[in-house]
């Protein structure tokens, strides 16, 4: 099949479905109208119609549908009058003996009946004379004209009559002497007619024959996108993630090598830069060694100052030297449960003699970094104890995501603050007393963690008094 082929564009992949729908669709329909005998169609006498009239009761047609009789029915008047419309009601009024003014003819599709010459067998000499319905024959029917061959007269020669025939849906009415209508009309069904029944046989034998290469073109095209999502998620959670592997059509290769292009050149920014803090950092631990040998000679009461202001550029530094080697390290995803997480770290500050619990630990399993997901707790919960006196966890599930919430009873953090506190190195604490206001990192290395790994953390004052740090990770 010519849509096998994957490395053609998707242009004429689409172009040769089209092509193929619409041969597959007309083939089906030549099929089905050369395979199946043309439908009949449904029409009815004019003596038949006479015969539903002059008895009131419903009349079942050779060639059509349930004729039915209605007392007081309606029917549309002013319709077109034609010499074949007028030479019918004549018949009928004849037939019935009213004049043919009070008599209404009503087909919505326009005139559809015509007068066609039938032969009628004459009756056998031992038989009562009967009509085509098998019903007695007392007088000559209506619209019937004697026209038999010379010498007729006998009744043993054929006998010829011409008859009104229509087809279709109509209404005939009769208005009778108290100003009422008795219509006679084909019962109304809900069923389709013979020609519409084939119309929907092909409509449904082409869809079977289509849907199957339909389905196959939309699922040969919704695969790369399916797959360049992955990758985007992939790419967001870790920029070492490996590169798109992918054929197909001509438009998807020339989007997985620009994908690959694009991460590659994000991997090495974020590396470049990521060495370069490192670097700068790393260079300023040698003037700052030099300054520490150079405050010895300053006056004695300047010099806890100094000494203060060096230790805090020193701590920055390794924060910063730490941060680096943890973002250049390989991560190793794995299954890890994060109640167990959670409460290994709280127990661990409860041992150096923090205040921390565990209010509500739920069995909660996602796939991610242990090392990673450990710091990041532990440094939700030391900014509790610090700023807070108290951290309260939680871990559960929500909406498909795993939640771990970090509550303390400290003054919280004005509302203009809330983002502001994971900027690196920034602090909210004014007096930038190292035993307060530490360093200015352990936010920052949060959200970044939590991002890498798909999720996020937001911070939100609580009603009571504190601060509660939300993590949200994939599960």
């Amino acid at each position: 099949m010519i849509l096998s082929r994957r490395g053609a564009p998707l242009f004429v992949q689409a172009l040769e479905l089209v092509i193929v729908t619409l041969v597959a669709a007309q083939l089906i329909s030549i099929a089905v109208i050369f395979t199946l005998p043309p439908p009949p169609p449904e029409f009815y006498r004019s003596s038949e119609i006479v015969r539903a009239l002059k008895t009131g009761q419903s009349v079942q047609p050779r060639d059509g549908r349930l004729l039915v009789v209605k007392q007081g029915g309606s029917i549309r008047m002013g319709n077109p009058e034609t010499p074949r419309r007028a030479d019918f009601k004549a018949g009928i009024g004849k037939a019935l003996g009213v004049p043919a003014n009070r008599i209404e003819l009503q087909i919505d599709n326009g005139p559809r009946f015509f007068v066609r010459r039938t032969p009628v067998t004459p009756p056998k000499p031992d038989a009562p004379p009967t009509q085509g319905n098998g019903q007695q024959q007392g007088a000559r029917e209506p619209f019937a004209r004697e026209g038999g061959a010379p010498g007729g007269g006998n009744g043993r020669n054929a006998q010829a009559r011409d008859e009104p025939l229509i087809f279709g849906d109509f209404k005939v009415g009769v208005r009778q002497s108290d100003g009422h209508w008795l219509v006679v009309e084909p019962k109304p069904t809900l069923r389709f007619d013979s020609w519409q029944q084939r119309i929907l046989l092909i409509l449904l034998l082409s869809v079977i024959a289509v849907t199957p290469l339909a389905w196959l073109f939309a699922r040969r095209l919704a695969q790369p996108i399916t797959a360049f999502a992955d990758a985007a998620e992939r790419l967001g959670k870790d920029p070492r993630t490996p590169p798109l592997n992918m054929t197909g059509s001509g438009e998807v290769v020339a989007a997985v090598n620009a994908f690959n292009m694009m991460q590659e050149r994000l991997r090495r920014y974020v590396e470049d830069r990521t060495a370069m803090v490192g670097a700068i950092a790393h260079d300023l631990r040698t003037p700052l060694t030099r300054l520490k040998f150079r405050i010895e000679a300053v006056p004695e009461d300047i010099r806890p100052k100094l000494a203060a202001d060096i230790d805090q550029m020193e701590a920055m530094i390794s924060a910063t030297l730490g941060f680096v080697r943890d973002t250049n390290r390989p991560a190793v995803r794995t299954k890890l449960e994060l109640s167990s997480l959670l409460e290994s770290v709280i127990d661990e500050a409860a041992e150096t003699g923090g205040d921390a619990t565990v209010d509500r630990a739920e069995k909660t399993v996602i796939e991610g970094d242990p090392v990673a997901l450990k710091r990041l707790v532990s440094n939700l919960v030391e900014n509790a104890l610090k700023y807070g006196g108290r951290a309260r966890g939680r871990v559960f599930s929500e909406d498909g995501m795993a939640i771990i919430e970090i509550d303390d009873d400290g003054p919280g953090v004005p509302p203009a603050e809330l983002e502001r506190v994971f900027e690196p190195f920034y602090r909210g604490e004014p007096s930038r007393n190292r035993e307060t206001g530490g360093i200015g990192l352990g936010l920052a290395v949060v959200r970044s963690l939590a991002r890498a790994h798909g999720g996020d953390v937001t911070l939100a004052n609580r009603r009571g008094g504190g601060l509660s740090a939300t993590v949200k990770l994939p599960a």
